[in-house]
């Protein structure tokens, strides 16, 4: 770990007394209650990188180093635990592979305490739950600032595939190490050692092992981010979906005791996990990001003992018998007894030559700080009138050398919230064009310039563009459903009214958030639709159960 006083204050290495926390006498007393003490000796170690469902540790004696070990396989200790502290980060709420390995140090003495004990303690002592997790965020928030703990990427900088493994691991909060191979001075020396060509990259290298442009699903195997399922276990609730609304219903049927699991294509958030920030959340009067909301929000549904299986997606559900059994991509399959359907949509394309060729390329669908790393000092141009357009565009502004938002209507003032609206016309660094479509894209490797067109005049302008950001609505995400629900002609799921407001026309099946027909597109009618069909999957499941 950097020294302390080296560090951004806002660093979590900075914050020892909190992301590192000593015990007082009286908390290690009431800790150790729940394991039994070990004397380990000295070089022995506790978990190893890689490893799952590993033990609490709480040092009495000694010391216990957490050992890091980068892309090349080499050692470093980047913090020693002594007496009254205690060892884990977020994988001790979920069956990830852990990040680190630990080793104990000459006259160490330990209490072990096991995964189910370590819940009890998270549950009965309450005190000391909130500093083991105010702890557990901030050693998680620190692996990913300083890249520890983490893997190496590396190819294009502005390839589409490497953007969509850097997304993947941004949004699975993963800690990596990025290598842009076009303008990384160390890029040559790293490929040259692992024997690696331009034709390989990009490549994901963890502890020697390398990945030759993995999929999103064989990378969620290899470091462990995927769930083991078993087709024969029924659980009581399936979340499909794990945005604001999937991530709320996972919280709260989890909170009271429904065996839960969610299913989650790509990471945890959906859409609003795209957004750089988010300034009309309630409680958050400075804003928050979408990850930072979804991160925290997948932190307490699995404190509760949710189950979270990322990279997988539900492409059928067989609604006939019960349990519902839903089929997943890879030829996988689980059974439930309800089902919350909170696909949210996917977003709308532009319909031009070469569009699919330059997506992650150059043309994006969230502003987030990794985006707008790759369009620094350039122009960009934001295509969209609604709130995720000005938030990005906002956004952007900080980073760009000139924000342009393209709406084909008269102006902002329907579709967008008046904060927002305000921000973009205060700003140098942004300007409006009504009445204005993309009309033409230019680039070989990459997007580097476009056309666009006044709707009213005729006139064309071509601009030298860094980036494009499509942010024109979504789709629902409701394929996997035919046969099964009634959808509206929008592919909306139609739901009831009253005691049955989120039930779907088939029993079990329940919809909330963004697909369900007439609900509010906003992460806060997102997160209280989730919140509150737990009411409703009690009513029906309870007959079940007796």
């Amino acid at each position: 770990m950097a020294p302390t006083e080296s560090l951004d204050p806002a660093d979590p290495y900075a914050r020892s007394a909190q992301t590192f926390p000593v015990l007082t006498a009286e908390m290690v007393a009431r800790v150790a209650a729940f394991g039994t003490e070990e004397a380990v000796p000295e070089g022995a170690m506790l978990y190893r990188r890689g490893d799952q469902s590993v033990d609490f540790f709480l040092c009495l004696a000694g010391g216990i180093a957490i050992v890091d070990t980068d892309s090349a396989g080499a050692e470093h200790v980047f913090h020693v635990h002594q007496a009254g502290q205690f060892t884990g980060e977020l994988d001790l709420f979920n069956d990830r592979k852990i990040l680190v390995s630990a080793r104990a140090l000459p006259g160490t003495r330990v209490v072990r305490i096991e995964r189910a004990a370590f819940r009890r303690i998270m549950a009965a002592e309450p005190d000391i739950g909130e500093i083991v997790m105010r702890a557990f965020i901030l050693r998680r928030v620190g692996l990913l600032r300083h890249s520890d703990a983490g893997v190496a990427l590396a190819g294009p900088g502005h390839g589409a595939d490497m953007g969509r493994i850097e997304t993947f691991l941004t949004r699975n909060a993963m800690p990596h190490r990025r290598i842009d191979t076009d303008t990384d001075p160390d890029a040559a020396g790293f490929l040259e050692c692992l024997a690696l060509t331009q034709a390989d990259l990009p490549v994901v290298v963890l502890e020697r092992r390398v990945l030759r442009n993995p999929s999103n699903a064989e990378l969620a195997d290899t470091l462990g981010i995927a769930t083991a399922l078993d087709p024969a276990h029924v659980h009581d609730v399936v979340v499909v979906g794990a945005g604001p609304a999937g991530l709320a219903a996972a919280v709260y049927a989890a909170s009271e005791g429904l065996d839960t699991i969610v299913i989650e294509a790509v990471a945890p958030g959906g859409q609003a996990g795209t957004s750089s920030k988010i300034e009309n959340y309630l409680g958050f009067p400075t804003g928050i990001s979408g990850q930072a909301l979804a991160g925290r929000a997948q932190v307490q549904a699995q404190k509760f003992g949710a189950r979270l299986l990322v990279s997988r997606a539900v492409v059928r559900i067989e609604c006939e018998e019960r349990p519902l059994r839903l089929h997943l991509d890879d030829g996988a399959s689980l059974q439930a007894r309800a089902v919350v359907v909170a696909t949210g949509a996917r977003y709308r394309k532009l319909d031009l030559p070469r569009y699919a060729e330059l997506e992650g390329n150059g043309i994006y669908y969230a502003a987030t700080a990794m985006e707008a790393g790759l369009c620094a000092g350039a122009e960009v141009v934001v295509v969209g009138g609604g709130n995720s357009a000005g938030q990005a565009a906002v956004f952007l502004a900080r980073h760009a050398a000139h924000v342009h938002v393209l709406v084909r209507g008269p102006g902002l003032a329907a579709t967008m919230s008046r904060y927002l609206i305000e921000r973009i016309e205060a700003s140098d660094r942004i300007t409006l064009h009504p009445f204005t479509e993309v009309t033409a894209l230019e680039g070989e490797r990459g997007l580097t310039g476009l056309h666009w067109t006044d709707r009213k005049t005729g006139a064309v302008e071509h601009r030298t563009v860094g980036a494009l950001f499509v942010m024109i609505g979504a789709v629902p995400n409701t394929s996997w459903l035919e046969g099964c629900v009634d959808l509206d002609g929008g592919g909306f799921v139609r739901t009831g009214s009253g005691e049955t407001f989120f039930c779907s026309s088939a029993p079990g099946v329940f919809a909330v958030g963004d697909v369900r027909a007439g609900s509010v597109k906003r992460v806060a009618s997102g997160v209280g639709e989730g919140s509150v069909v737990v009411s409703a999957l009690h009513r029906y499941l309870e007959p079940a159960a007796e």
